[in-house]
C-alpha cells in the first residue's frame, strides 16, 4: 500500500528548518513502517519559508523579473528540503530524491521523496503524479491549514471551514493560474489533474500528528476531503 504525502514547505521550514518537527514527523513514519510490513510512503516536499525569502530577494532586486526564473528558485529549495528528509530517513530511503515525476522508475524501499520538478506548479502537482504513477487512492495534504474554507479566513470573517467539497467547487475557490509562492490549500494546476483521475486529497494541519495517526489508521479526523 502506498501512501502519497505532499509536506507543505510551510510546516518543514515556516522561516528556518523546524528540525523538532522533522524528527517527530520521521518517527511517526518509522513506527508506521514498522507496524505493517506492506505500507509505503512517499513524501513531496515543499520550499518554504527559504522559498519565499530568495523569491522575495529575486523579486527585490528585478522588479520586472519572471515567473519562471522566481519557480526555479522556488523549486531548488524544495530539493534541498527533500535531500534533507533523504538523509534522516538512511536506507528507509535508497532512491534519489525524484525531481521528475514522470520519468520515475520503480519504487524501491519503504519511502521514496520527491522535491519540485519544473516551472508552472507547485510540488502538490509533483504528488498528484506520483500518486497516479503508484495507484495510490489519494494525496494526504499537510500545510500550516487546518481546513478548507470557504474563502480566505485572514481576509474574510466570514468565511467557513469546509469538511467535504467537491472538485468543481473547490477549484471555483482556488482558481486555475498558478503563480510562484501562491499560497492556496492545493494547488490550481495539482487541483485540475487530480480532478481529471478522480485522485481524493485530504487538506490537514501538517504538525498535529495525532491527527495525521487517525488519517493514516482511517479513524475520524479533523481536516477537508477533496474529490
Amino acid at each position: 500500500m502506498v501512501t502519497v504525502i505532499s509536506l507543505g514547505g510551510s510546516i518543514v521550514a515556516p522561516d528556518s528548518l523546524d528540525t523538532d518537527f522533522i524528527a517527530a514527523f520521521i518517527q511517526l513514519l518509522k513506527d508506521e513502517l514498522a507496524s505493517d510490513e506492506k505500507r509505503r510512503f512517499i513524501l513531496v516536499v515543499g520550499g518554504g519559508g527559504p522559498a519565499r525569502k530568495y523569491q522575495q530577494a529575486y523579486r527585490s532586486i528585478v522588479p520586472s523579473g519572471s515567473d519562471e526564473q522566481a519557480d526555479w528558485i522556488g523549486i531548488m529549495a524544495t530539493r534541498l528540503n527533500a535531500q534533507l528528509l533523504k538523509a534522516v530517513l538512511g536506507e528507509l530511503c535508497t532512491q534519489e530524491v525524484v525531481t521528475d515525476p514522470s520519468q520515475v522508475g520503480p519504487f524501491v524501499g519503504r519511502v521514496l521523496v520527491a522535491a519540485g520538478w519544473k516551472p508552472g506548479f507547485s510540488t502538490d502537482f509533483d504528488a498528484v503524479l506520483l500518486a497516479e504513477r503508484f495507484q495510490a487512492d489519494k494525496v494526504i495534504n499537510l500545510s500550516n491549514i487546518a481546513k478548507v474554507y470557504t474563502d480566505d479566513p485572514r481576509k474574510n470573517s466570514n468565511a467557513k471551514p469546509i469538511d467535504a467539497i467537491s472538485w468543481a467547487d473547490f477549484r471555483s475557490i482556488v482558481g486555475d493560474d498558478w503563480i510562484p509562492g501562491k499560497n492556496v490549500p492545493f494547488d490550481p494546476v495539482a487541483s485540475r489533474h487530480a480532478a481529471k483521475i478522480g485522485l481524493k486529497v485530504i487538506c490537514a494541519a501538517g504538525k498535529d500528528l495525532d491527527n495525521l495517526k487517525k488519517i493514516l489508521s482511517d479513524q475520524p479526523f479533523f481536516g477537508t476531503i477533496i474529490g
